[in-house]
C-alpha cells in the first residue's frame, strides 16, 4: 500500500499525542478516573492508533515510527486489560459521603422489603395490644415500656432528679445495645436465606407498633413524637439497612440465575455488605447520641415541638442524603473500574 507519509503523519499525529497525553496521566496518578465521555474518547483514540499502525506495515521507511505507534497501542491495550489493583488510600469522608449512599440507592428494592416487613410487623402489634391490652408485657421486652404511659409521662415530667437521670442512661443504653445487636443480627440472619432477616424486622416492627399504640391510645402521642423522634428517626433507618444487608447476602446464597459459583457471588456483595454495615454503626452510634443526651429530656427541661422539629430535620436531611449524596460520582469510577480492570468499553 502506498500512502503519503509525511500527509499521513501530519493528519494523525494529533490524535497521536492526545492518546500519549492520556496514557502519561493514567500511568501518573492512580487515582485519575474518566466520565463515560472521556472513556468512548479514549477507546477512540485507542483504535485509530491501532489502524494507523496496520496502514504502514510494511512500510521500510518508517522504522522509528511503527515503534512509536507500537508502543502507544501496547500502553493502550495493557490499560485496558489491567487486572492488577491499584493501591489507593481510604478516605473516611469520600466513602461516607459517596459510596455509603450510592451503594443503598444500588440495593433499594431490598430496602423496600425490609420496610414493608417493619410496617408490617408495626400494624400487627398494634392490632395485637388492640384487641387483647394484657399482651404489652409479652410483646415488650423492655420492663421501663410496660408500665402505664401516663405514669411514666408524669413522672418523667415532674420528677427529675438523680434517680430518674440514672433510670435515663441505664433504659437509654439498654435501647442502645438492643438496637445494635439487632442490626447485627439482621444483616448476619441473610446466611438463612433471608429467613431469619425477615422474622427479626417483623418483630423489631411488633414491638415498634405495640409502643406507638400504647402510647396513642393513653393520650400521650406529643410524648410519644417528642421521645421517640430525635432518635428513631436515624435509628429505625438503621435497623432497616441491616436488614437490606442482610437481604442482600440471602439474594447472593441463593444465587437465582446468575450462573456463578458461591464463592464469586459472595465476593461481589461482601464490599457491599462491609459498606452498609459500616453506615449503620455510624447511624447508631449517632442515635445513640442523641437518645443519652437529647431525647430522655422531656418538658419542662425540653419542649416538645422543640424535640419533635430537630427529629423531623433529621429525618428531612438523611433522606436527602441517602436519596441525593454522591450522585454524580459513580460512573466515572465505575467505567475506569472497567477499563482498567478488563471489561468492555
Amino acid at each position: 500500500m502506498i500512502i503519503d507519509l509525511e500527509r499521513f503523519i501530519g493528519d494523525e499525529k494529533p490524535f497521536w499525542d492526545e492518546l500519549e497525553g492520556i496514557l502519561d496521566r493514567m500511568e501518573q496518578d492512580v487515582a485519575f478516573t474518566m466520565d463515560l465521555a472521556a472513556v468512548q474518547r479514549f477507546h477512540y483514540l485507542y483504535q485509530r492508533t491501532s489502524a494507523s499502525l496496520a496502514r504502514i506495515d510494511g512500510f521500510a521507511a518508517a522504522p522509528e515510527l511503527r515503534r512509536y505507534l507500537e508502543s502507544l497501542v501496547a500502553r493502550s491495550f495493557g490499560e485496558i486489560h489491567e487486572t492488577r489493583e491499584r493501591p489507593h488510600c481510604f478516605a473516611p469522608w469520600a466513602w461516607f459521603s459517596g459510596t455509603f449512599p450510592r451503594t443503598f440507592r444500588r440495593h433499594i428494592r431490598k430496602f423496600h422489603l425490609s420496610l414493608a416487613t417493619t410496617i408490617v410487623g408495626c400494624l400487627f402489634g398494634g392490632a395485637a395490644l388492640l384487641l387483647d391490652p394484657a399482651d404489652k408485657e409479652v410483646l415488650l421486652p423492655f420492663q421501663h415500656l410496660t408500665g402505664s404511659p401516663t405514669e411514666r409521662v408524669s413522672r418523667e415530667e415532674q420528677e427529675v432528679n438523680k434517680h430518674l437521670e440514672k433510670e435515663k442512661l441505664t433504659f437509654s443504653s439498654s435501647l442502645m445495645t438492643h438496637n445494635t445487636q439487632v442490626s447485627i443480627a439482621c444483616m448476619a440472619s441473610g446466611l438463612t436465606f433471608g429467613i431469619g432477616t425477615l422474622m427479626l424486622l417483623f418483630f423489631n416492627g411488633v414491638i415498634l407498633g405495640a409502643v406507638i399504640f400504647d402510647y396513642v391510645a393513653a393520650g400521650q402521642t406529643l410524648f410519644l413524637a417528642g421521645w421517640l423522634l430525635p432518635h428513631g428517626v436515624v435509628e429505625i433507618p438503621a435497623i432497616l439497612l441491616a436488614g437490606q444487608g442482610g437481604l442482600i447476602l440471602a439474594t447472593a446464597l441463593i444465587g437465582r440465575d446468575s450462573g456463578l459459583p458461591l464463592a464469586q457471588r459472595l465476593r461481589l456483595v461482601w464490599g457491599d455488605l462491609v459498606t452498609l454495615m459500616g453506615g449503620v454503626g455510624i447511624m447508631l452510634v449517632w442515635a445513640g447520641l442523641i437518645e443519652g443526651l437529647f431525647s430522655q429530656y422531656h418538658e419542662p427541661v425540653l419542649p416538645y415541638p422543640v424535640k419533635i422539629g430537630f427529629g423531623v430535620a433529621e429525618l428531612t436531611l438523611l433522606v436527602l442524603f441517602l436519596s441525593r449524596a454522591g450522585a454524580g460520582g459513580a460512573g466515572g469510577r465505575k467505567v475506569s473500574a472497567n477499563i482498567r480492570g478488563g471489561g468492555d468499553v
